[in-house]
């Protein structure tokens, strides 16, 4: 009798593991100006220690909670390279990345993030950009190639290396401020990301949406700017 049940029990948590999967990471489509699980408002203001890609003083800023070892984020990275190439272009909208490392399904997001975190930390935010763009190309990184797409994002090899041997003290409680701070706000996948304007409500994006509804989103942003 105990073997009759194996195979349906066996299905039935497999379900549950892909559905707790794809909790974490779907990718949704419609934006919002709230969250039933946290308080956008919550969200850590932008400053000088932030990863800003484009201009720092941009009247609107999208504030992007990602995974390094998520799919959805590799797509929505290419497409906010894309926003800001192009909506960017003026000076008027930046992306602040922030670290969202999805433990719970992705054994790697966590060192994933450490290394990047170790590459800005030593060698800067232009060298934090190219590292992170070559752990979404070559996703999944294997850990022993951190040094070689370290190295290429043009950081010294021993300084990287002596800073993520020891990330417990360099760089973790970094990574942790910033997911305990996507969790109070409601993300709970990735990527997770906020259209920011002063004196306004905050723009949900809760997944990886396609250009054209970003770009909507980001004009309005800029319309509604002071």
């Amino acid at each position: 009798m105990r073997s009759s049940y194996a195979l349906p029990v066996a299905i039935i948590l497999g379900g549950l593991i892909i559905a707790g999967a794809v909790y974490f990471s779907v990718a949704k489509k419609e934006p919002s100006t709230g969250s039933l699980l946290g308080n956008p408002a919550l969200v850590r203001p932008v400053g000088p220690t932030d990863h800003i890609f484009g201009n720092p003083a941009a009247k609107v800023m999208i504030v992007e909670y990602a995974d390094f070892d998520c799919q959805f984020c590799k797509s929505f990275n290419e497409t906010l390279h894309q926003i800001i190439a192009n909506e960017g272009a003026s000076g008027k909208v930046a992306w602040v990345y922030r670290e969202f490392p999805l433990t719970e399904i992705h054994p790697n997001a966590m060192n994933d993030a450490r290394a990047a975190e170790c590459v800005a930390k030593t060698a800067g935010n232009e060298a934090f950009w190219k590292f992170a763009d070559s752990l979404f190309a070559n996703q999944p990184v294997d850990p022993m190639n951190y040094g070689v797409l370290a190295y290429a994002a043009g950081v010294s090899g021993s300084a990287f290396a002596a800073c993520y041997a020891d990330a417990a003290t360099t760089v973790d409680a970094r990574i942790l401020a910033d997911r305990q701070n996507a969790l109070a706000i409601g993300a709970r996948g990735a990527p997770y990301s906020l259209i920011l304007v002063a004196g306004q409500t905050p723009v949900v994006m809760d997944g990886a949406y396609p250009y054209d509804v970003v770009k909507q989103l980001v004009d309005r942003a800029l319309a509604e700017a002071p």
